[in-house]
């Protein structure tokens, strides 16, 4: 099997992510049946939702905010393990994420690092 992080890409406002508490709440069900159907055929490592607060830090300096691209950024992860992209691929097809206008899943495939 091979491990694979998905990041959850949402749209962003003014230092605020761009839902109503309600409307969170109401997303949470569907949140929590959708990672559980994962962890129950033990495929998750981790998940969690990351706050709006941040810093970039670069070679200009560093920016007090998060890394924001074309009003969208970063609002959770998840790391599992899957037999292949496309079973990765066919879980994020579901992913309530995608309830959001603006809401996307960026997969990418972690690669062992042996020293």
């Amino acid at each position: 099997m091979k491990e694979y992080l998905l990041l959850f890409w949402n749209e962003s406002g003014n230092g605020q992510y761009q839902l109503d508490p309600e409307k969170m709440k109401e997303g949470m069900a569907a949140w929590q049946g959708w990672i559980g159907n994962i962890a129950m055929q033990g495929k998750l490592i981790s998940t969690k939702p990351i706050q709006w607060d941040g810093a970039t830090v670069s070679n200009e300096g560093v920016q007090q905010q998060p890394a924001i691209k074309e009003k969208q950024l970063v609002t959770g992860y998840m790391i599992c393990k899957a037999s292949g992209l496309d079973e990765v691929k066919e879980w994020a097809s579901t992913c309530p994420i995608l309830q959001s206008p603006k809401g996307f899943t960026e997969i990418r495939e972690v690669v062992p690092f042996e020293v």
